[in-house]
């Protein structure tokens, strides 16, 4: 994974394939999406309550217990029935490039509101000349690119609301989720609208790279949940809901050898959904906040290497970008070669043990912090151990460069 805020090594390498953009030919047969290098109720006679803006509310336990298999059904059919009126079909138009001629691309997306504001990836929609939503009931419309932002692969698309029912999600609290917790996924995947998935919330914290076919710096996507639901090309765009038909994250892509679900699926957090949509709306883009280091989780081995207590973690700073915050604030990089278990690297740095007071115990949990409470102009407090002394390091974020 391409990734110049968090370093990541594994036994195992799989392909982490974008699952919505079901690339299609001038024929109506429907290609698998292009991997990357590592990487949707039914009708009613009245018409639905209309949302004005997504509603936030916290994943509180179930009223009873599923007890038979008939219990999770009729949960299941409850979701579906709630919410597959939301979800759009959406269809773009690809100009032709150096790797194909132009051709189309199917994903999903869902109602975020009233005012006929549609949210989606970014990789769904990024380069479109022509963007076509189609609604559960088969109506058709033009979409206009609002605002998007490569670094959460999340985007806004826009479509006239004089003709259209519209019925928005309302967002669940990713951040009170558990492993284990009943996850359901709607989407169009391969383009087969209004199709429903099941299984669990498999992880939690998950981080995984931004945008990671751009030419310059490429960032992370923190806090991404992990789930077994079946997740296939089209799906990109849709939802992954809890038990109470709530959004908790938007199906992004698949770890994948085949191209296909290998049942390990994404999905961009509704903490970082409700962050980013709504200046997506308002500005057409959001600002990152931008701390300017590349960092790698302390494991014994480092630490050993560096003659700090084995148990001892944290986020060790490889290196620092000439004028960024952390530059200007004094975060010291690594700069002394060392050779572990046959890897050369450099070990010496600052190591953050803490983001305003929350422990850092690796990298992710930094990239999180940032992510989750940091904010453009914002004074924040690093601890870090440098030299084997504890310090207090202030630093002021900045907006993140352009991905």
């Amino acid at each position: 994974m391409k990734n110049n805020v968090c370093i990541i090594t594994g036994i195992v390498i799989l392909a982490l394939a974008f699952t919505g953009c079901t690339r299609q030919s001038e024929s109506p047969t429907l290609t698998t999406t292009q991997p990357t290098s590592t990487q949707t109720v039914a009708p009613t006679t009245t018409p639905p309550k209309l949302i004005q803006t997504p509603v936030v509310t916290s994943i509180s336990p179930q009223t009873r217990p599923i007890g038979s298999v008939a219990d999770l059904e009729a949960t299941i059919e409850s979701v579906y029935a709630q919410t597959n009126s939301s979800l759009v079909n959406i269809r773009v138009i690809l100009p032709a490039s150096l790797t194909g001629p132009a051709g189309a691309a199917l994903g999903s997306g869902f109602v975020w509101d009233s005012q006929g504001n549609i949210v989606t990836n970014n990789h769904v929609v990024a380069g479109a000349t022509h963007i076509t939503i189609t609604f559960f009931d088969g109506t058709t419309v033009d979409g206009s690119l609002v605002g998007a932002d490569p670094d959460s692969d999340l985007a806004v698309v826009k479509v006239n609301t004089d003709a259209v029912r519209l019925q928005p999600v309302t967002l669940g609290d990713s951040t009170q989720l558990k492993v284990g917790q009943l996850a359901i996924a709607i989407g169009n995947p391969f383009g087969l609208q209004g199709t429903l998935t099941v299984g669990f919330v498999s992880s939690l914290g998950r981080v995984l790279p931004a945008n990671e076919n751009t030419v310059g710096p490429t960032y992370s996507i923190p806090d991404v949940l992990q789930t077994d639901a079946a997740i296939n090309p089209g799906n990109s765009g849709g939802v992954l809901l809890d038990a109470a038909g709530k959004v908790i994250g938007v199906t992004s892509s698949i770890a994948t050898t085949s191209g296909t679900s290998a049942g390990v699926g994404f999905a961009i957090p509704s903490a970082i959904v409700q962050q980013v949509v709504p200046m997506l709306i308002k500005t057409g883009h959001y600002d990152h906040p931008y701390l300017g280091v590349s960092v790698i989780s302390l494991d014994p081995d480092l630490a050993k290497a560096m003659g700090l207590p084995l148990h001892q973690r944290g986020a060790l700073v490889g290196t620092v970008t000439p004028g960024s915050p952390a530059d200007k604030a004094g975060i010291q990089p690594s700069n002394t070669p060392v050779t572990i278990n046959g890897r050369r690297m450099s070990v010496g740095g600052d190591v953050i043990t803490a983001y305003n007071s929350q422990t850092v115990k690796s990298s992710d949990d930094l990239i999180t912090f940032l992510a989750r409470s940091g904010s453009v102009g914002q004074t924040i407090s690093l601890t870090v151990l440098r030299g084997g002394k504890e310090i207090q390091v202030q630093v002021t974020l900045v907006v993140r460069p352009t991905s």
